[in-house]
């Protein structure tokens, strides 16, 4: 097991497979463990887990409020990016990891733990972005991943195992589970079981924060966000706080039917995997923010912010949030989004989103020159020696090729 561990930060749950791991750990290591549970907005009350950390004895448990912070310092600059890794994944649960992480590592550092631990599988895509952020935040911080270490390689070993060191096990835990969810103020996320055929069409009770969107309101929802210097602030003139603003738009979207998203994505261990994802709020932003860019990016900002859109998406997904490229690119896309401000309204109907208006103080919209009446700015004339000067280079080589 390498160094002698004497204090270990574990992210944990509450749930089976997290407090199997609890037990694992002190048993395995004889170490002291300290529980880390962050409250991302993922909808669960979160005092079970405090209280299941003091039945295993454990002296120092950590339940951190992190929703304000979750939205502000990582939810909304992915947004200034119009973020979306492989044209349709918003990034949800690969947006949390990093400030999981970041607390972890605080955490150790405040406790005097050496070490830090995660539950995530040796298959998945978290254990890269859990371990690229500890190393990152600390280069010499050891890092356990029980996972890849022990040997409760099934359900039933897992609850054999549970039942053992009297671990309760809840009732939906013990047949197999139809499919695994992870969840925060961002989305929720689907995987596995009876998801794994990407043929077939997910189950309606695979969804949960979503109306079906063929039974949503046959009468649309008009709303209104409004931007200042790239970030939500206020929705139908309410000014409301990170974590609130991206409530609201979840319960709008939601009853829309709006966010749905069915996959099949490239994780970045080198498989592909089917995921079924909710993320209504943050649709509807994205259309919004998009929206609001149109009337105040000048265009040749906005084509390099698309242009580096993907790497930056990338970057998220694959685990390198403090990385120095993601970091480089940030400031690239925070100096664009300065002139980002004003009000942009959508229409919500059946699981679409609708852009029905934008205004800015800042916009860069001009009715004089795109006018079809007669205007007194732009000299169409002017548009003859631009086509031949671009042309120039095609008539050239057609001239060569003969």
């Amino acid at each position: 097991m390498g160094d002698k561990i004497k204090k270990l930060v574990l992210a944990y749950s509450g749930g089976l497979d997290t407090s199997v791991i609890l037990k694992w750990l002190r048993e395995v290591y004889d170490c002291e463990v300290v529980t880390f549970t962050a409250d991302l907005g993922q909808g669960e009350e979160l005092e079970p887990a405090r209280k299941k950390a003091e039945m295993f004895g454990i002296e120092e448990i950590y339940v951190d409020d992190l929703r304000d912070e979750f939205v502000r310092d990582y939810v909304f600059p992915m947004f200034r990016a119009n973020a979306l890794y492989e044209g349709v994944y918003l990034l949800g649960t690969s947006i949390a990891r990093p400030l999981i992480a970041k607390r972890q590592i605080e955490i150790a550092r405040e406790t005097g733990a050496d070490a830090v631990a995660h539950g995530a599988t040796g298959k998945g895509n978290d254990q890269v972005r859990f371990e690229l952020a500890y190393y990152a935040l600390n280069p010499d911080i050891k890092v356990i991943s029980p996972w890849r270490e022990w040997d409760l390689n099934s359900r039933t070993v897992l609850i054999d195992y549970a039942e053992k060191h009297q671990i309760p096990v809840p009732k939906d835990k013990r047949g197999e589970a139809p499919f695994s969810v992870d969840a925060n103020l961002l989305h929720i996320s689907a995987e596995g079981k009876v998801l794994e055929n990407p043929a077939e069409e997910a189950p309606d009770y695979v969804y949960s924060r979503t109306v079906d969107p063929e039974k949503a309101p046959d009468t649309p929802t008009v709303v209104e966000i409004d931007f200042e210097r790239g970030d939500p602030v206020a929705v139908d003139g309410k000014k409301l706080g990170p974590a609130a603003l991206l409530t609201r738009l979840n319960e709008l979207g939601g009853a829309n039917g709006i966010g749905r998203v069915d996959l099949v994505e490239n994780r970045f261990v080198g498989m592909k995997s089917r995921g079924v994802y909710e993320t209504p709020g943050g649709t509807v932003l994205l259309a919004a923010h998009r929206a609001m860019e149109s009337i105040t990016l000048d265009r040749e900002a906005t084509h390099l912010k698309d242009e580096m859109m993907p790497r930056y998406a990338k970057l998220i997904y694959n685990g390198f949030w403090f990385a120095p490229e993601r970091e480089m690119l940030q400031a690239l896309i925070d100096k664009s989004q300065e002139p980002v401000s004003g009000r942009v309204r959508l229409k919500l109907y059946k699981g679409n989103v609708i852009v029905i208006g934008r205004e800015s103080p800042n916009s860069l919209y001009s009715l004089e020159h795109v006018t079809f009446e007669e205007d007194s700015v732009y000299d169409q004339r002017d548009a003859e020696g631009f086509i031949k000067l671009n042309a120039l280079r095609l008539r050239l080589a057609t001239r060569r090729n003969g």
